[in-house]
């Protein structure tokens, strides 16, 4: 059986994965929704160069899928919820060498409001 990607939806409505994902031109776009296909395929048997845990205690459970396309280097963050689903947090371009702390941070602050959310249904 596949595994279920689901996009984070913020309280207001707004969906910042697919919003980022809209926002990135067309070939690099596709190859992104490529690598999420293969997450729902493969699921947690999916490993590097596509997906990569993050590193430390107060980010266990949160992983990153790597898209590169040409000198284009793009980041979505996401964690598996339940199952045999994933959830798929936001995204961002990769400038430097290592992930900026505010971009980590995000993606805890979505990834707590989520599961706060869905725990209270």
């Amino acid at each position: 059986m596949d595994w279920q990607v689901e996009y984070y939806k913020k309280e207001n409505g707004k969906i910042p994965v697919l919003e980022y994902l809209l926002s990135l031109d067309a070939k690099i776009r596709a190859k992104a929704f490529h690598e999420i296909e293969l997450l729902e395929k493969h699921g947690s048997e999916l490993r590097e160069p596509y997906v990569k845990p993050i590193k430390g205690a107060k980010y266990k459970g949160l992983f990153e899928m790597r898209v590169k396309f040409a000198s284009d280097i793009i980041r979505i963050f996401y964690f598996k919820y339940c199952q045999k689903t994933f959830v798929l947090l936001h995204g961002f371009t990769k400038k430097a060498e290592k992930t900026p702390q505010g971009e980590l941070e995000r993606a805890l602050r979505y990834k707590k409001d989520y599961e706060r959310r869905c725990d209270d249904e």
